[in-house]
């Protein structure tokens, strides 16, 4: 493994002040919830929280797989699902006055559904507390390819169902040994074709040891299977257990995948080094809301 000099400048996330992030961070100790900022040490989470916004991370904060680039703990013997759970995060959406609830999960590969039903009360109760013009995200794992289990989320709705592809084919028995390129394709597939209303997206990451022709290849299969919305982000190594960063990609190569994404035909790309699955997701909302 190469070893790089220390973090070029345009990787230095925004330092807001500790008020917000101080007064949401009381808010997930009081409704018992963890949120995916946290516990995969985003690089983002302090200029987020000063904005009021968190991604929801659902069934435990411990994952059945072992992915090398994720910071979140791996068990072999989760917890069982909290059936309260659902309630508390539309709970917390509302006293937040959130506009754009995103949802997600560790991997749960040890439930017979992959934990789809938890997903569908989760939706079920944010729209019963917050209304059905509040948008959705739901990011999900790939259920092991069950399409019952996909099916289940499809049917509530939700306004995008995300599920990243995390890198180019090649990579997967290295940095996604648990998972399979062609499954995660195809989940993609299915939303679209099950309900085209449904907004897809996906995310990668870069700076693993792939090529820029190999990220052209990625993104024109998310586009094969339907694919609307893209986020492309410089991947940072959250701990020394995790695999190494090969490369920092300079700002001027994310400007150059937006631009060929959106020929393709993607319908919207965040592509740029602090860029993770989530990122600006309020702009989002407002843009889905005048669309």
């Amino acid at each position: 493994m190469n070893k790089l000099a220390r973090k070029p400048s345009w990787l230095r996330a925004e330092m807001l002040g500790a008020s917000n992030t101080a007064n949401l961070t009381k808010m997930l100790s009081k409704f018992k919830l963890h949120t995916v900022c946290e516990s995969a040490r985003c690089p983002n989470r302090g200029e987020c929280f000063e904005k009021g916004s968190a991604v929801f991370l659902i069934m435990g904060n411990e994952c059945t797989r072992n992915c090398k680039f994720c910071a979140i703990p791996t068990t072999t013997h989760a917890l069982p699902l909290d059936p309260d759970e659902p309630r508390r995060v539309a709970e917390m959406s509302h006293k937040l006055g959130l506009k754009h609830v995103i949802v997600t999960s560790v991997t749960r590969d040890d439930l017979e559904d992959g934990g789809a039903a938890h997903f569908q009360q989760t939706i079920k109760e944010i729209r019963a507390l917050l209304g059905d013009k509040v948008f959705i995200e739901v990011l999900t794992p790939d259920f092991k390819g069950n399409e019952n289990a996909i099916d289940t989320v499809i049917k509530e709705k939700p306004t995008i169902f995300n599920h990243n592809l995390e890198t180019i084919k090649r990579l997967y028995s290295t940095i996604r040994p648990q998972a399979d390129y062609e499954r995660s394709l195809s989940l993609l597939e299915r939303v679209k074709q099950q309900d085209p209303k449904i907004i897809t997206k996906t995310g990668i990451m870069v700076g693993l040891g792939e090529s820029h022709d190999e990220v052209l290849q990625v993104m024109e299969d998310a586009r094969k299977v339907g694919t609307d919305m893209l986020t492309i982000g410089q991947y940072l190594q959250a701990t020394t257990k995790n695999f190494p960063v090969q490369e920092y990609i300079h700002p001027k190569i994310f400007k150059d995948y937006k631009t060929k994404g959106m020929k393709m035909g993607f319908l919207y790309i965040e592509s740029a080094p602090l860029v993770r699955s989530s990122y600006y997701s309020q702009d989002l909302a407002t843009i889905l809301q005048n669309k």
